[in-house]
């Protein structure tokens, strides 16, 4: 059975993303978009990507506010946030016990007050991160509303977590 927009809502809640709607249309991806198979994360500056400055260890005990800082710096700088602090977030709507996801974006709006790296939240748990650590690990993907910019904050295989954002519009200064 298949999540509700309610119940969604209410897991974004404690990371102080508000539920404004679920995106029923085609969501394109920014353009150009990145190769057939190509994740963001296995992306490269000729894709247009960016890397935040810090690689966090999932268990350092700032981990929470060493991503939070990360992921506001990067979301601002590459212009995922819009005027009024919108943007899309990708979200598994499965059933928490279902082996297939159901991924669809909703557009949320980020309040005064958040915490996606520390809010336990389902929709921004990392199933990765829990091979290395039993505490709570943030991997989500954002896109900004007009399509621009897509974000990651993800686990890497050596236990960290980092945002990367995928802007191709500024490919010149990835390669310069």
């Amino acid at each position: 059975m298949s999540l509700t927009d309610a119940a969604v809502a209410a897991d974004l809640v404690p990371a102080g993303l508000e539920f404004l709607e679920r995106i029923s249309e085609e969501v394109s991806l920014p353009l150009p978009p990145p190769p057939p198979y190509h994740s963001p994360a296995s992306c490269g500056p000729e894709h247009g990507r960016f890397d935040s400055d810090e690689m966090i260890e999932v268990d350092d005990p700032e981990m929470s506010a060493k991503v939070n800082a990360g992921w506001l710096h990067m979301a601002t700088e590459y212009g995922v946030l819009d005027s009024r602090r919108e943007f899309l977030l990708s979200v598994n709507y499965s059933d928490p016990d279902e082996v297939e996801p159901e991924y669809a974006w909703v557009r949320v709006r980020l309040s005064d007050r958040w915490d996606l790296a520390g809010s336990n939240s389902i929709a921004l748990r990392s199933g990765f991160g829990g091979l290395f650590t039993d505490r709570f690990v943030p991997e989500f993907s954002m896109l900004s509303v007009d399509h621009k910019a897509m974000l990651n904050t993800t686990v890497w295989g050596n236990g960290t977590v980092s945002t990367i954002i995928i802007r191709p519009d500024r490919l010149t200064k990835a390669i310069d």
